[in-house]
């Protein structure tokens, strides 16, 4: 079988091209994906099977040989706190959107100071969920 790079992959179109290590392009659509992979990353190795479409080669039953890992991913993944530490962050977020929700109900917007800092606990909360 030949094998090849994920040149690019479109999740939302459902396509995309491999570059067989010959040099040739192939077109990638969904239907070729393993199940349960919905994308590919760009640089992906693959393994596939070739079918003579109507506009060319043809991908077909692609394997994932080796997923190119994300250097943030594996960087944000190593700086991971601990649950006891979010149960504080989350605690104290609560207790700041508490505060908030108590003057809208008042009719009243938070001052600038108090809502940027709300508002950079909550992205800093967003990040560390999404690690």
């Amino acid at each position: 079988m030949p094998t090849g790079k994920v040149r690019f992959y479109d999740a939302e179109k459902g396509f995309g091209f491999i570059s067989e290590d010959s040099g040739a392009d192939v077109f990638l659509h969904a239907n070729a994906l393993p199940e349960g992979i919905t994308t590919l990353k760009k640089g992906v190795r693959v393994e596939f099977g070739i079918v003579e479409g109507r506009k060319g080669a043809q991908a077909l039953s692609v394997k994932v040989l080796d997923p190119v890992q994300s250097v943030a991913a594996n960087k944000s993944a190593q700086n991971r706190r601990t649950p006891e530490e979010l149960v504080v962050i989350i605690e104290d977020v609560v207790q700041l959107l508490d505060g908030v929700g108590e003057g809208y109900r008042a009719g009243r917007r938070p001052d600038r100071k108090l809502a940027s800092t709300v508002a950079r606990a909550l992205r800093g909360l967003a990040d560390e969920l999404e690690k």
